[in-house]
């Protein structure tokens, strides 16, 4: 049968959370909250205090921070990570119970500190928090004892049969003997753990046996047998102030041999009584902290840990001046680290040629962000501070001998018939050219071209038509007229061949023409060729606002300035086939899964299969 926590058999009474055998957790009462307050100030700040006799103690942050939690008892004395100097995770005595300090992992936890302990404290205790940066949030939570009840720490002491939710004081019946030794077991019993068990006689009655019959005890005097030190317990630590007890068995008074412990009285055997031993302090040793989050989470970084001189010295361990480790070599407080191998930019494709024939165009390359397992990524994946241009400007010299040409004349030089439309001409190089046109070349662009506006009305002899508009409306230009020979008729002109009117003179049938200055008028070079041969490139072209002294201007209408670079050769491409481009093995197929095409070695030994893959990606990325 199993025992129940009143110490009878069979009985089902377990311990309450207020520490009360077979209470209701009525008894007690739990404090709890969160401190939340914003500091400014870095060091320790108070966050609440843990009376005496509280159990169930739960001190916890939030989330992970930089802040550390501290314990102090209310006499000074620092448990945990006292006078700036933090302690390791681990267990810590204070207050009259045992702490257990946690530190979760600094990389891949995001829990906070906290402190836990069962209690019941015998001091009041103050809870600190070492301020670095802005407070997560501190939970705290303990019971407190309410009126008239048992202290848990007298319950494991009370004898069975005894009441259990009464005084604490002793039955009527009990004598002072009974009070001092009920007493001193109490203070026995409540000491920390290793201390040698020691039970008084007559403590718990014993239960005898019928059939059995107690021996007489003689007269001190008479004994033969008597209790005898023969020696030690071994201490409890091999330095650093231990403890041991010493050692007494039955012995005969004459011979000094050891006998049964029947032989000699229980009741004058002798206490053992703490000693300390071992008081030499333990040599010091590093104490070293966990490593910090790696700098970078790609490529090489740097982390740290905190490395403290530590000494242990009555079941605690005190941190001490580095130099009493000098005996031994520190470790290393920063190391590098790499979490992954970071990935690379990777020029895939040579320059193009420059986008004009002369004077400043631009020229493209392919830059990729390669992983280290060859496969394109995202350009994030990469560092772009490192990125490589991928477009630049061309400078192919200047464009010495270019022909600059205006739009055509809106207007033909004839109202009917034969007419011109005109444009200007002008040969170019990086200011305007003092050189003879034929600086440029023999193939200057024509200057008119032919236009008509439908056949005119004739009449009799040379018959000369009113003079067209101006060719331009500002500048040098042309007009036309329409110069026949007629005859008159009733009514009517008849046209005739003009040979018929030789002997008259002819009139003019062009003159030139002046209206007004042009100001300024938009100039611009030839197309260039198309960047690309397939799937969509570009050309460009040069344009210039020129004044009526063929010199620069500013004064052009930017809304009619022409274009300077178009789309061109739009069609998608048709890939050119290599006869020297082909498989070495059977199984490149196997080449193209493991992604290996990035290297030299497997693009030659499987050349038709990298080939095929890199034009699908290529036509994917483009149409991306």
């Amino acid at each position: 049968q199993s025992i129940g926590c009143d110490d009878y058999l069979g009985s089902d009474k377990v311990i309450d959370k207020c520490g009360i055998c077979g209470g209701d957790n009525t008894a007690c009462k739990v404090v709890s909250g969160v401190f939340k307050h914003t500091l400014t100030n870095l060091g320790y700040h108070k966050i609440v205090e843990i009376p005496e006799g509280a159990t169930k103690i739960n001190i916890t942050e939030m989330s992970k921070s930089n802040n550390y939690l501290a314990l102090r008892s209310r006499s000074g004395r620092s448990i945990i990570n006292g006078n700036w100097a933090i302690d390791r995770p681990g267990r810590y005595e204070g207050g009259g119970t045992m702490f257990t300090y946690k530190r979760p992992n600094e990389i891949s936890s995001t829990a906070g500190e906290s402190f836990l302990a069962d209690g019941p404290t015998n001091e009041v205790l103050d809870v600190y928090m070492i301020h670095q940066q802005p407070n997560p949030g501190i939970h705290y939570e303990y019971i407190i004892p309410g009126d008239n009840v048992i202290s848990p720490q007298l319950l494991t002491h009370r004898r069975p049969g005894e009441p259990l939710n009464g005084q604490l004081g002793m039955p009527e019946s009990t004598n002072h003997e009974d009070e001092d030794l009920h007493r001193e077991t109490d203070t026995l019993t409540g000491q920390s753990a290793g201390t040698f068990p020691v039970i008084q006689p007559g403590r718990f009655p014993s239960h005898q046996p019928e059939n059995q019959v107690s021996a007489v005890q003689p007269p001190r005097q008479n004994r033969e047998h008597n209790w005898k030190q023969i020696g030690k317990t071994e201490c409890t630590t091999t330095c650093g102030k231990g403890s041991q007890y010493p050692v007494f068995h039955c012995v005969n008074r004459i011979t000094h041999e050891e006998v049964s412990e029947s032989y000699c009285d229980s009741s004058t055997k002798p206490i053992p009584e703490e000693e300390a031993c071992n008081l030499f302090p333990c040599p010091a040793f590093w104490d070293i902290g966990e490593w910090s989050e790696c700098s970078k989470t790609c490529g090489l970084g740097m982390q740290h840990r905190q490395i403290l001189c530590r000494q242990m010295y009555a079941n605690r361990t005190l941190t001490v001046q580095q130099y009493r480790c000098h005996h031994l070599e520190k470790p290393e407080t920063t190391s590098t680290c790499q979490l992954k191998i970071c990935s690379e930019w990777q020029i895939r494709t040579e320059w193009t040629s420059c986008s004009v024939p002369c004077g400043v165009g631009q020229r493209t390359r392919d830059v990729k962000c390669v992983s280290n397992l060859g496969d394109i990524v995202d350009d994030e994946e990469c560092n772009m501070k490192l990125r490589p241009n991928d477009i630049e400007n061309c400078d192919m010299g200047p464009c010495a001998k270019s022909w600059f040409l205006t739009e055509w004349s809106d207007r033909c030089s004839a109202e009917c018939g034969d007419g011109v439309r005109t444009r200007s001409v002008v040969c170019m190089t990086n200011q305007v050219s003092s050189l003879p046109l034929e600086g440029c070349g023999n193939n200057r662009p024509s200057e008119t071209t032919p236009c008509n506006n439908g056949p005119c009305a004739g009449k009799v002899e040379w018959f000369a038509g009113g003079w067209t508009q101006c060719s331009t409306e500002c500048g040098s230009g042309t007009q036309q007229r329409e110069v026949i020979c007629v005859r008159k008729t009733e009514g009517n002109f008849d046209v005739l061949n003009p040979y018929e009117c030789l002997y008259l003179e002819k009139p003019p049938s062009q003159q030139s023409c002046y209206l007004k200055p042009c100001g300024s008028k938009w100039f611009h070079t030839e197309w260039s060729t198309c960047s690309k041969s397939c799937e969509g490139g570009f050309r460009v072209r040069e344009v210039r606002c020129l004044s009526d002294d063929m010199t620069a201007s500013t004064q052009c209408d930017p809304q009619l300035k022409p274009e300077e670079k178009e789309p061109c050769n739009t069609q998608d491409c048709i890939p050119e086939i290599d006869e020297n481009c082909k498989d070495k093995y059977y199984n490149c197929n196997v080449v193209v899964q493991a992604r290996l095409c990035v290297y030299t070695y497997y693009k030659t030994a499987c050349c038709a299969s990298c080939t095929r893959v890199a034009n699908r990606q290529s036509g994917f990325l483009g149409r991306r």
